[in-house]
């Protein structure tokens, strides 16, 4: 409050005078500025890009000149008043002071600065008023331009009637409900309307054909294969060791193991080199992902490692990563999902969409968490790269219990089946089923020294032997006269060369062969032995291309009544070869093993192809990844097919290296 002296002097009432409501109304001008500018463009942006920062939206509503003009205005504007926060800031505790010290006087010349400032921070509002009436129009113009190019388009954007792409409607209908359920969907373009929609779907996924107005050089070509380079034998593993990294005792352990067996790989390299000779071994690409030393996974295993938990997945994995390393092959290692998201290319969201880049691996090795993680992260790409995936399965998976319709109608279901990959897919600790890949570990060798000191101890002959349940020794047989013996396969050269025929050899990409009965499938390159017993590859029939075991090697047997494949081949000193089913699943085979068939029906069971008594009933397979050598029935005698194996090396046939 002003006031006049009896002597004529202006005063001023300290009580009445603060610059608090000047701070008051600065905070509420800008207050309501973001409150306008998010209620105003918000919409816009999520509307064109779910889950982005409104800031970095690469669209035409806020992409021109004249609008990162303003912006870049209006944050001037803001930094302004943050300054003009500052000035009253410091009035204000100056005339607290003066309050503090009993002073009664302001000079009269003062306020004319309190009416400056009041006028600049109304120039400010009207400023910016001004501004976000601007930017208003600007977002209208948009809007108007984005419609009328709608409107131009709306019969280019239907989804078309084409039967070489059926589901194309359907999945229309599905992006137009379901768009937002996954940021990735933003994250490739699809803004929520029917051209976004038949963009991605024609060019990202691949349920509609190409728009035909859309500019084709616009999408991303696949970039040309690079040029193939031989794999060289390593023997030092010190940046193998950098490559496992650290962090967990899990791998903590797996290094160790890996360093101590590393005079053992060197020279198991060596013999194999000399073995194969200058045969070709093209280099691959391979990612191992893992998954069960993952977080996400609950990586049980790292915590026990120094407490005598269980120590036989670290050591088979310690042993497949020196397998591939010492092989010569590319190779990536994860064990966190942020890694293995990086390295496949995955977009940011909820895993509904495929991948940003086609896979840059050959292979890769993983388990079932990691399979469960790369489901649920790459999308459709899962479907498209799974035959690249190599499986580390402990015990096995029968084919009954891989293939998820039949296991749902037969009861087969378990918590790691139904995945339907190729049964060879599943690689094994020990051989099972040959209906898997045996993959195995190593065994450390004893040299000649250690050897002599076990001899010259005190202690006599003496063993150790543990299991989980005391059950499991009541069969027991007696020990302590066994001598020690240790499998080929089981030593480091035996690994070497079982993995380096897998990858060599192994083509689960490849199109199926002859399997399904009906597809004009030629007669069965067999005859019959002359002890006619069995089926063997006639001489001068032509091996089939590109089979693996080769074709030569192929013998079949009907088997008992009751009797497995596996047990049937065995008894002839043979191992069952699942990847001859396909030869044998037509009445052809049935016809030379002088087998009558009064009926031939073909029907998805493991079990085939059969012949059934009474009936005189032939049954052929019809779902290739139903063959499988496990399994009987009385009621069958299963049509077996088995092949001779390596001594010591059972995985691979005589001529499979």
């Amino acid at each position: 409050m002003i006031t006049v002296n009896p002597d004529g002097k202006i005063m001023v009432r300290r009580c009445l005078v603060t610059l608090r409501p000047f701070r008051l109304f600065v905070l509420g001008i800008g207050f309501f500025t973001l409150c306008f500018l998010m209620t105003s463009l918000g919409g816009q942006f999520s509307a064109r890009r779910l889950g982005d920062s409104p800031f970095t939206i690469r669209t035409e509503v806020m992409g021109g000149p004249e609008s990162r003009g303003i912006l870049r205005k209006m944050s001037d504007l803001l930094e302004l008043m943050v300054k003009r926060m500052d000035t009253l800031a410091r009035l204000e505790n100056s005339s607290e002071l003066h309050r503090a010290t009993g002073d009664m006087h302001f000079a009269a010349d003062r306020l004319p600065a309190g009416a400056s400032l009041m006028e600049r921070i109304q120039a400010i509002a009207q400023n910016v008023s001004d501004i976000a009436v601007k930017v208003d129009q600007i977002l209208r113009h948009s809007l108007l331009l984005h419609s009328k190019v709608s409107e131009s388009r709306r019969d280019q954007c239907e989804a078309p009637s084409d039967p070489k792409f059926p589901d194309c409607s359907g999945k229309v209908e599905w992006m137009r409900a379901r768009w937002t359920s996954d940021p990735c969907y933003a994250f490739f373009g699809v803004d929520g309307t029917e051209c976004s929609f038949l963009i991605y779907l024609s060019e990202v996924e691949w349920f509609c054909p190409p728009l035909p107005w859309r500019n084709r050089t616009a999408a991303q070509a696949a970039p040309n294969p690079l040029p193939k380079v031989q794999a060289v034998f390593r023997t030092n593993l010190s940046h193998l060791l950098e490559l496992m990294g650290s962090g967990k005792e899990s791998l903590i352990f797996m290094k160790k193991r890996t360093k101590r067996l590393t005079a053992q790989w060197a020279l198991a390299a060596q013999r194999l080199a000399q073995k194969l000779g200058d045969t070709r071994r093209d280099q691959k690409q391979i990612l191992v992902h893992i998954g069960f030393l993952t977080e996400e996974s609950g990586d049980v295993f790292s915590p026990r490692v120094l407490k005598g938990g269980p120590l036989g997945e670290m050591v088979q994995w310690a042993d497949i990563l020196a397998t591939l390393y010492i092989l010569g092959h590319g190779l990536r290692v994860t064990v966190s999902l942020k890694e293995l998201q990086s390295n496949l290319g995955v977009p940011p969201g909820r895993g509904s969409c495929p991948l940003t880049m086609p896979l840059p691996f050959d292979l890769i090795y993983t388990d079932y968490h990691g399979l469960q993680q790369m489901k649920q992260h790459m999308g459709l790409s899962f479907k498209k790269y799974r035959c690249r995936i190599r499986v580390i399965d402990t015990f096995g998976t029968e084919p009954a219990y891989n293939h998820e319709e039949y296991a749902t109608l037969h009861g087969y279901r378990t918590n790691w089946g139904y995945w339907n990959l190729n049964p060879k897919q599943f690689m094994t600790m020990f051989p099972h089923t040959p209906d898997n890949s045996f993959m195995g570990f190593v065994s450390e060798e004893l040299n000649e020294t250690e050897k002599q000191l076990i001899k010259g101890g005190k202690a006599s002959n003496m063993a150790v032997v543990y299991g989980k349940e005391a059950s499991i020794w009541k069969c027991l047989p007696s020990l302590l006269q066994v001598d020690p013996y240790l499998p080929y396969e089981y030593t480091c050269e035996g690994m070497l060369e079982r993995i380096h025929a897998y990858i060599q050899h192994q083509d689960f990409c490849a199109a199926p062969g002859l399997a399904l009965p009906g597809n004009n499938v030629p007669k069965s390159p067999f005859i019959l032995a002359p002890n006619a017993t069995h089926l063997e590859w006639a001489q001068n029939a032509s091996l089939a291309p590109g089979a693996w075991p080769p074709a030569h090697s192929l013998r079949a047997w009907l088997a008992a009544p009751g009797r497995a494949c596996t047990d049937a081949c065995l008894d002839h000193g043979l191992i069952c070869e699942p990847a001859f089913f396909p030869f044998l699943n037509g009445r052809d085979a049935f016809l030379k093993l002088q087998v009558p068939c009064d009926s031939t029906e073909s029907e998805m069971n493991h079990l085939y192809p059969a012949f059934a008594q009474p009936g005189q009933e032939c049954y052929l397979q019809k779902e290739p990844l139903l063959f499988s050598c496990a399994g009987s029935s009385t009621k069958y005698r299963r049509l077996c097919p088995c092949r001779d194996f390596r001594k010591g090396q059972v995985a691979l046939c005589q001529g499979c290296l």
